[in-house]
């Protein structure tokens, strides 16, 4: 397979039947390289198909995603701005429902999904979208955050809509259940099965690349570069797939339990790697902020300016959105999955927690790590390495920060592939079966694919992770534009009993109540 896979990409890249000469792989890193870099180019190319405007190519899946962000945002009445006091409550458990079906609470659920997003996109991603378009980047991946806000509002609140409770009391939801059932509600039974199982499909791509290669290629470098570098690191000189051994091993211990023991874990690591790192990088910015008035212009007018680096406006455009997305996931679909275990009755609670994901993702953090790069002037550095140039501005202050990063890493590359192996093993049971065998199959598959993961070069992994991830979001907003109207009268059936019945408790008479009380209001 290995011999078909690099004949066919030879074939396909050379030009004019000249073969470029290429060395012969003799590692296993390189020979794991050489398999999976074509085939992560050719998937990448499809996915990230580009038009040109004024010069500089647009990837039409971002046109895809901001059309949908944006749709959402008017369509719900901006429900990203004035949601988010509604959101605040939900977590702190106003609205807590006892006895509602569910296995995890609105701050597990929001705990576990943000651990598949707040990770190293906010580390590496940040640095290569600011290295590649400048401070100007770091304000469209803000904007990014706050418009996807309405998106992961519409597919959280219809994931937990549309799931199933199983008779053990465990839940399977996501986009693969809302496009089935909530299409086929509305007579396009055929075109709801279709879409619902190409994001199944994508998603365990997604899952096994964004989810997970790319996690533990970034931790295993990372975890070299603090024990002495390639050459002095034991994981180093061909070893680095032990590093993702003992990952996958620490992997296993934990999604072997399920949701539950996911939740458990993910509700103690991400707040205290969150604040960790924000902590750290109000450190930076504290000895640093006479600089960041200067920042703050460098990112308004590089976002808008001609000359920027990066193609001109549209070029830092893209490089933002593009991080921004891929940080935040909205319109992905993915975090819908986590969300739809959460205990509740009344499915747009969970919507506007999961809200809440892209502001805590893109627009805290993200930023944090942005403001960090350019108040320390480290964007200017060559280093070709996302995680390489953040460590180098924490470490312009604080000079043993590159362990704290590299202990950080490893906890947001582990609760992220964590919480990326129940994204994968849902849409593995849709398609396979919710059966033992199904279940045990897909966890092996995951953990394997940890210890691959971990030697591949960072080009591959960011391609492959790129493709799957993006691809996702075409079926899941298919169906979250057709499903709209059964989020906003959801949405509004919540206001109707938060604005007359809020000091009570929110049981099923309530939810059919305000349903009806929204409805005829309509």
């Amino acid at each position: 397979m290995k011999r078909i896979l690099l004949l066919l990409t030879l074939g396909l890249t050379t030009s004019g039947g000249a073969i470029a000469q290429t060395p012969i792989p003799t590692t296993i890193d390189e020979k794991i390289e050489a398999a999976v870099a074509p085939t992560a180019q050719f998937i990448s190319d499809i996915i990230f198909y580009e038009v040109q405007v004024a010069g500089t190519g647009i990837p039409l899946i971002l046109v895809w995603l901001l059309a949908g962000a944006l749709f959402f945002t008017v369509y719900l009445g901006f429900v990203n701005i004035r949601g988010f006091k509604h959101a605040l409550d939900i977590v702190r458990g106003k609205y807590n429902q006892p006895g509602a079906p569910g296995e995890v609470s609105h701050f597990q659920a929001l705990t576990a999904a943000v651990s598949g997003t707040v990770g190293l996109g906010n580390i590496a991603g940040v640095a290569i979208a600011i290295s590649l378009g400048g401070p100007g980047a770091t304000f469209w991946m803000i904007m990014a955050g706050i418009f996807g806000m309405s998106t992961k509002f519409v597919s959280c609140t219809l994931g937990v809509k549309y799931r199933d409770v199983h008779a053990d009391g465990t839940v399977s939801g996501g986009p693969m259940h809302y496009l089935n059932k909530g299409l086929s509600e509305r007579g396009m039974k055929g075109l709801g099965k279709f879409l619902a199982a190409f994001f199944a499909v994508m998603c365990i791509g997604g899952a096994l690349g964004a989810g997970n290669m790319f996690q533990i290629n970034q931790a295993t470098q990372q975890f070299i570069t603090v024990t002495g570098g390639a050459e002095a690191s034991f994981f180093g000189g061909g070893n680095a797939w032990m590093f993702g051994l003992i990952m996958a091993v620490l992997v296993g211990l934990v999604i072997l339990g399920g949701m539950k023991s996911i939740a458990r874990v993910t509700e103690k690591v991400v707040p205290l790697m969150c604040g960790v790192y924000i902590l750290a990088a109000i450190v930076v910015l504290a000895v640093n902020f006479t600089q960041i008035p200067a920042a703050f212009v460098a990112i308004f007018e590089g976002a808008f300016s001609a000359t920027a680096i990066g193609g001109g406006v549209v070029g830092v455009m893209i490089q933002g959105l593009r991080r921004g997305i891929f940080s935040n996931e909205a319109g992905i679909g993915s975090a819908s999955i986590a969300h739809s275990a959460v205990k509740t009755n009344m499915p747009v609670t969970e919507g506007f927690v999961a809200s809440l994901e892209p502001f805590i993702d893109t627009v805290i953090v993200c930023t944090m790590t942005a403001l960090v790069i350019v108040v320390t002037g480290a964007y200017t550095q060559d280093t070709g390495d996302g995680i390489a140039l953040t460590s180098s501005a924490f470490a312009t202050v604080i000079d043993w920060f590159p362990l704290i990063l590299a202990a950080a890493v490893i906890l947001f590359a582990f609760s992220t592939m964590i919480t990326w192996s129940y994204y994968g093993l849902k849409s593995w049971t849709y398609l396979f079966g919710h059966t033992k065998a199904a279940d045990i199959s897909f966890k092996v598959l995951f953990c394997a694919f940890v210890v691959l993961g971990a030697p591949i070069q960072l080009n591959s992994v960011v391609a492959f992770s790129d493709a799957m991830l993006f691809a996702m979001s075409i079926p899941n907003l298919v169906g979250l534009f057709i499903l709209a109207p059964v989020v906003k009268s959801e949405m509004q059936a919540f206001l109707v009993y938060a604005r007359s019945s809020n000091k009570q408790p929110l049981t099923q008479e309530a939810v059919d109540a305000a349903q009806l009380e929204a409805e005829l209001e309509a």
